[in-house]
């Protein structure tokens, strides 16, 4: 398992690489100016000056050596710097935003705990749902429960989360005055009443990315147990003696969970692309926002890093469910 571990690893890199430059050359052809946004009256010999001091008059393949090497050596040395203390990477020329001139990876950092708390939260509990539900719904097949589960999760495919978020918010915000409609990002957790305060206003965007979670996983989990109900293990196990309760948690749902893994690990990546439209209809100050921001600019630097680190976690959390698929499965050998 170590071996293959690496293994993948390794070919990660130039599956990154090769990534990194589609991005790259797609964000070049792409139509856009970054001095779009600027005045008019600004001459046309000083908006060349600017555009040269934004980089843009060399070639394209020198920007993007000069861009991957601040990604993957500058920004990991001053992550180390923030962490311990040194000033190792002090001075080195780093991935700057062309809207604010900052850092792109310290606006990155200061947006992400915002979209951990409402992605992280929604996750979990579309998790915790979504698989006990499905479970249930398999072993009791076309039950009311069955039939409950099945008319909740296609509204939970049918209706996008545009129409969600405003649905919940005239409901539980303005009608019902239960929970506020906004995200308030400068609000800090010390104590439990602030922390309750936390909830309450991460309650609505959870709800709305939980709620297409919870749909795409209950109908994985409730497939996958039902194709393993019928497996001739299954009935040797019954016919063993063993409980009803062992047949079902210590074999089938050990298998049944092999595809839904799948599911579950690549969905991580893509549920930060998801929240998008949800961190804007909320106000949430996350990196989804932040994202729809840089297109807006056309700050390209800044689509181009969220943009990686978006295919980033796509690879790796890949090669995480590749990796559980040996532990949950004992047939499954890498080596």
């Amino acid at each position: 398992m170590l071996t293959y571990t690496i293994r993948r690893l390794v070919l990660a890199v130039p599956t990154l690489l090769f990534i990194s430059l589609a991005i790259f050359l797609l964000l070049e052809l792409a139509p856009g100016d970054p001095m779009a946004n600027q005045p008019l009256t600004i001459p046309e010999e000083v908006r060349q000056k600017m555009r040269e001091a934004l980089g843009l008059g060399q070639p394209w393949y020198i920007r993007y050596v000069k861009w991957l090497i601040q990604f993957f050596w500058i920004e990991p040395q001053v992550m180390v710097d923030h962490w311990f203390g040194t000033a190792f990477a002090e001075g080195k020329q780093r991935v700057l935003s062309w809207q604010t001139r900052s850092p792109v990876m310290d606006i990155v950092y200061q947006r992400i705990p915002q979209t951990l708390w409402v992605v992280g939260v929604a996750y979990v509990v579309a998790i915790l749902i979504a698989l006990p539900i499905g479970i249930y719904s398999a072993y009791r097949q076309y039950s009311a429960f069955d039939n409950a589960g099945t008319f909740i999760s296609m509204i939970g495919f049918s209706i996008p989360p545009f129409f969600t978020g405003p649905l919940l918010i005239v409901i539980f915000a303005v009608q019902l005055e239960w929970l506020p409609s906004v995200y308030n990002t400068v609000h800090e957790v010390v104590d439990w009443p602030s922390f309750k305060i936390q909830l309450a206003q991460m309650a609505l965007p959870v709800m709305v990315l939980a709620l297409q979670i919870t749909a795409q996983l209950n109908r994985f989990m409730r497939a996958s147990t039902l194709d393993n109900l019928n497996q001739d293990y299954v009935r040797t196990a019954r016919a063993k003696g063993l409980k009803e309760r062992t047949v079902v948690l210590s074999h089938v749902v050990r298998n049944s969970m092999i595809p839904v893994v799948t599911v579950i690990a690549l969905n991580v990546p893509n549920i930060f692309g998801g929240a998008i439209i949800t961190e804007v209809i909320f106000k949430v100050n996350g990196i989804g926002q932040l994202l729809i921001t840089w297109l807006f600019a056309n700050d390209i630097p800044g689509v181009l890093t969220l943009t990686f680190i978006f295919a980033i976690l796509i690879v790796i959390f890949n090669i995480i469910a590749d990796v559980l698929y040996g532990l949950l499965d004992p047939r499954i050998r890498y080596d």
